[in-house]
């Protein structure tokens, strides 16, 4: 019998909670209506949870109970900071020794490259996660218990702030999501704030900590806090300011215009609301403006977004920030005929070209199956079809009213896209850093082709 690799642990870890939480989906107490939910709605819940997606098949304010989304806060938090450092918060919280097997997991499931601190590495994550959570928790507060009384006002709360960090876009305060809250600033930057911390990556924490406590005791002035920081820190943090303006500029020109979605807004709303959809596309899937109602612009660029996400090891989805940052190199590297790939005066090992090429070119052998399969089930518009499976793929949970009117099969093939977003760049890593380089018996001739 074959050794259970790391990598198997997780990705099972992941269907198995998928499982349970879908069996608990269906039971009537789960529903407002008291009645048992079909197993393909429970089963597209739990994914979509689980995974942080956001899609859902029925409104979670109105259809589930207390109960139902108690389930769901349970599974968002647990897909969010991952089965692994859940599982070992569980083992420090009951005082278990962790095994060396268990270490091992913590080190593949983060991809690092030591076993040194790991415990105080969760300790940490947990104790952040939970720290910014309830920050969040309270700014929302402030506007939802004067809204919804006491008692649902800190249910809201908690329930969104959760949602928020782990990126899944699921909320319990309206049916349309944040729409009615576009001019808000304390709920927008409130989200933004709690979507772009989750999604920046549990590493990058802990180098901005590391650099936080270096200005602290004056150990560098903070104009070199910046050049203190890892590459890959460097690398997250720059990319994602710069997604993010892009994004809020191109969707701002695209829809200042369009009274269907920030037309009739003043500036400073639409400024808002424009990086509000340039992060929440992030793998968030709040939204403050009808996605249906958005340009072709807007729409694409939404999408480009959506496919490449937030930053490794951490609640979002997509390709991620560093793989997408590669192959731009990549590019610019053939195009300049240089040799290496210089990022901040830091050479990129070669090695990790193909890890990238690789995990982009599954991601839409994957995104490209899932359009064809809901084309073919549901004739649905190309572009709301596109949109759709980009966001399932990316965990992002934004749509153009597509999900409630899924076909079986084609809600089959989003919870399938959902699970392979989730778990499948980050299995890939994992695959890639633990598998062993296997010894050439032989080498060939080169022989040289046309490329272009």
């Amino acid at each position: 019998m074959k050794k259970i690799k790391p990598v198997h642990i997780i990705l099972f870890g992941f269907l198995f909670v998928i499982l349970i939480g879908s069996v608990l989906l269906t039971l009537p107490i789960s529903s407002k209506s008291g009645e048992a939910t079909p197993y393909i709605n429970a089963l597209f819940t739990s994914t979509t949870s689980v995974c942080v997606t956001g899609l859902v098949v029925e409104t979670t304010m109105t259809y589930w109970s207390t109960f139902g989304q108690l389930v769901i806060l349970v599974l968002i938090q647990l897909g969010g900071l991952g089965v692994i450092t859940f599982t070992t918060g569980m083992f420090l919280f009951l005082k278990k020794k962790l095994t060396m097997k268990n270490r091992m997991l913590i080190q593949e499931s983060f991809s690092l490259n030591t076993m040194s601190g790991l415990i105080e590495l969760v300790r940490k994550i947990l104790k952040g996660t939970f720290i910014i959570e309830g920050i969040g928790a309270a700014l929302f507060a402030t506007q939802f218990i004067p809204e919804f009384g006491v008692r649902y006002g800190i249910w809201a709360s908690v329930f969104n702030s959760v949602s928020a960090f782990c990126n899944a876009g699921i909320d319990i305060i309206q049916t349309d999501s944040l729409r009615s809250y576009i001019t808000n600033p304390v709920v927008n930057f409130t989200v933004m704030g709690l979507i772009v911390l989750g999604g920046l990556g549990f590493i990058v924490w802990r180098d901005l900590l590391r650099v936080f406590r270096g200005l602290i005791h004056r150990e560098f002035p903070l104009k070199r806090a910046f050049g203190k920081l890892k590459l890959h820190s460097k690398i997250v943090l720059s990319t994602t300011v710069i997604l993010i303006f892009i994004g809020t500029v191109f969707i701002f020109i695209f829809e200042s215009a369009n009274t269907k979605t920030i037309g009739n807004l003043s500036l400073g709303n639409k400024l808002m609301a424009s990086m509000f959809q340039s992060v929440t596309v992030r793998t968030a899937g709040f939204e403050t403006v009808p996605q249906a109602a958005l340009t072709e612009g807007s729409s694409l660029i939404s999408m480009i977004l959506m496919f490449i996400g937030g930053s490794p090891v951490g609640t979002a989805g997509g390709v991620k920030t560093v793989t997408f940052v590669v192959l731009v190199y990549c590019v610019l590297v053939t195009v300049k005929q240089e040799g290496a790939i210089h990022i901040f005066k830091r050479t990129i090992p070669m090695t990790v070209i193909p890890k990238a090429l690789t995990i982009i070119c599954v991601n839409l052998i994957v995104l490209l199956s899932s359009i064809l399969v809901v084309l073919v089930s549901d004739s649905a518009s190309f572009m709301d079809t596109c949109y759709e499976c980009v966001s399932a793929l990316g965990t992002v949970g934004l749509s153009k009213g597509l999900t409630p009117d899924l076909s079986v099969i084609g809600r089959l093939a989003i919870i399938i896209t959902m699970y392979l977003g989730r778990v499948g760049p980050v299995s890939l890593a994992v695959g890639f850093a633990v598998r062993g380089k296997k010894k050439v018996l032989a080498t060939y001739p080169e022989e040289d082709i046309i490329l272009g």
